[in-house]
């Protein structure tokens, strides 16, 4: 029978172990961070490009004529951590729809995948069909699980979003969810106003309550709530206001924007309660349909939303956009770093 290896017989014939190897993977291994750009924001890719002082790699992106999209990373990505930048709304100026925008965010992620990618992280600060996190009615489709399944499926690692519409969100992902809020920025903004008089947060409806509570702390403000009804998706009916805003500055928050129609009911039963000025601010300004007719008609003395979603041509003068490039770039450099997100925030970024 032969002997075991490293008994007494090999170790006569002059066998010994190997010398340890004067190499190590840590003193060989440079890890490297690689930014691509979609179509969706590439202004706000490049923002984020030059705050982290890592330019964006090329690549090929493009829709046939039959509407499918292609894309190809035009350099190597074997074991590098891909950040792709990419939120899934439309864009105007490159002409892509917010399915495109999707659509593209997904043959990215396989395009890394297949490359031999380290780890690929989906930079999508706005998520779309986020709203359609439940059922309403009977034989409605969740579609924003259906959303998270695609993205797992493409082979992201992991997923850096800002201010979902709903906590339940993120349970719909296996894989990690960094979520920012730009809570602490719209703060920020409204506090170096140094507003007039009584200050007063008005919550657009009940499930808003904890977010707009938080957000009045931040300011030293009290608290209103709207009492609204949604018959249908993207129709609202307000009633009246809850809580105390006669002769007071009110700020009304929500975490999104988009036909304003709401919106713009919501400002004028503030104001027909009372209030002295009032204010709108939202993340994302997603602004479709008649929005920018809506905010123009609108009471709003500022309508404050961040840069997540592009801004198209045409918007009235009341609208102020604030970057959020400082923020996913020092999210992104922790996550690189393998870093506490959280300590962004000082651990407060849980909103719902």
């Amino acid at each position: 029978m032969r002997a075991a290896l490293g008994s007494r017989g090999e170790h006569e014939r002059g066998l010994r172990p190997a010398p340890e190897a004067s190499w190590s993977i840590s003193a060989h291994y440079d890890k490297r961070l690689m930014l691509f750009s979609g179509r969706a924001n590439p202004g706000l890719a490049s923002a984020i490009s030059r705050r982290l002082g890592v330019g964006l790699a090329p690549m090929t992106v493009k829709t046939f004529s039959n509407g499918e999209i292609y894309c190809r990373l035009e350099q190597s990505v074997r074991g590098a951590d891909i950040f792709l930048l990419q939120p899934t709304c439309g864009n105007t100026e490159t002409n892509i729809s917010a399915n495109d925008a999707l659509m593209e965010l997904l043959v990215m992620a396989d395009a890394a995948v297949g490359a031999s990618a380290h780890r690929v992280v989906a930079v999508a600060p706005w998520l779309g069909y986020c709203r359609q996190d439940k059922k309403s009615a009977p034989r409605e489709p969740i579609s924003a699980r259906l959303v998270a399944r695609m993205l797992e499926s493409s082979g992201v690692d992991r997923v850096l979003t800002m201010d979902l519409h709903a906590g339940q969100l993120q349970g719909f992902f296996h894989v990690p969810v960094d979520h920012m809020t730009a809570l602490m920025m719209l703060a920020d903004y409204f506090n170096a106003l140094n507003l007039r008089g009584d200050v007063v947060v008005v919550a657009p409806d009940a499930g808003r309550v904890k977010l707009n509570k938080k957000f009045a702390s931040l300011l030293g403000a009290d608290l209103a709530i709207l009492d609204k009804e949604r018959p249908r998706q993207q129709v609202a009916e307000i009633g009246y206001v809850i809580g105390n805003v006669a002769g007071r500055t009110a700020i009304l928050l929500d975490d999104m924007i988009d036909t304003a129609g709401t919106l713009r009911a919501a400002g004028e039963a503030v104001m027909a309660a009372g209030a002295r000025i009032v204010f709108a601010a939202a993340t994302h300004g997603v602004f479709s349909g008649r929005a920018y007719e809506n905010l123009a008609a609108a009471p709003f003395e500022k309508v404050v939303v961040t840069d997540t979603v592009p801004l198209r041509a045409g918007a009235p003068a009341n609208v102020e956009v604030l970057s959020c490039a400082e923020l996913l770039s020092d999210s992104i450099k922790r996550i690189f770093t393998d870093d506490s997100v959280s300590e962004v925030f000082g651990g407060q970024n849980q909103m719902f």
